[in-house]
């Protein structure tokens, strides 16, 4: 009876021991991971790749062959159809991504040179001019000369934009508008948004990057329509 007794408490304390075993190897690696991915520097880029083959994409009948290294979402680049899509590129090159300026695209510092462009569904199609009228001078409280060319508007406080510059431009293709993020504690990197223009019905394009590049907007706004037009290959309707 005592024999027994002794080898059912053996056999109790060995059918914890591999579960344990298993649990503290699970901690061990989970903890290595974390230590890896926290470390100074920059972090991996797991969904970028530098492969450039064409992907084949039909954004609101649109259709464009993009480069895959341009595309930020490994999931846009099995290609297809889809009502939105964004791209990464390097100003003033006009690159996509490469290992070699990994750190570039995963940086967020005030003077970055990446633009993210997006094309997405939208059925308002309102021009930049209906857009200013329509959406952003209801909220306006002041109206002057900007720099580089642009015109300023500020907006009333407790507007929903507080925070925020609005800036409008001619260019050759027309009125653009730039919300632009104000620097602050919360915003040490501000962003300017070039805001929604029609490239076709139902579908609109707009970018971002660093306010630090305000000056070269009409450099910015030439080379985003140049680089869409590289990549249409076809236009229903």
């Amino acid at each position: 009876m005592g024999s027994t007794g002794r080898k059912e408490e053996i056999h109790r304390h060995s059918g914890w021991l591999i579960p344990g075993v298993f649990f503290f190897a699970v901690l061990l690696l989970s903890g290595l991971l974390l230590g890896w991915y926290l470390r100074p520097g920059a972090r991996p880029v797991s969904d970028s790749t530098s492969r450039s083959t064409p992907v084949q994409i039909s954004v609101r009948g649109v259709s464009l062959a993009i480069p895959a290294n341009y595309i930020e979402s490994s999931t846009a680049r099995a290609g297809g159809d889809m009502d939105a899509i964004t791209l990464a590129v390097l100003f003033a090159s006009w690159r996509g991504y490469s290992d070699a300026e990994a750190r570039l695209f995963t940086g967020n510092a005030p003077d970055s040179p990446v633009i993210r462009v997006s094309l997405h569904s939208d059925p308002n199609n309102l021009d930049g001019r209906g857009r200013l009228n329509r959406i952003y001078m209801p909220h306006v409280a002041n109206r002057e000369k900007g720099p580089f060319g642009l015109t300023q508007y500020s907006f009333a406080q407790g507007s929903g934009y507080d925070g925020n510059d609005l800036f409008a431009g001619e260019y050759a293709k027309g009125l653009v508008l730039l919300l632009c993020e104000r620097a602050s504690p919360e915003f040490s990197s501000p962003n300017c948004l070039a805001v929604d223009r029609p490239l076709a019905w139902n579908l609109s394009y707009s970018y971002r990057f660093k306010r630090a590049y305000l000056a070269r907007w009409q450099e910015i706004s030439t080379g985003v329509d140049v680089l869409i037009t590289r990549f249409e290959t076809h236009r229903r309707g």
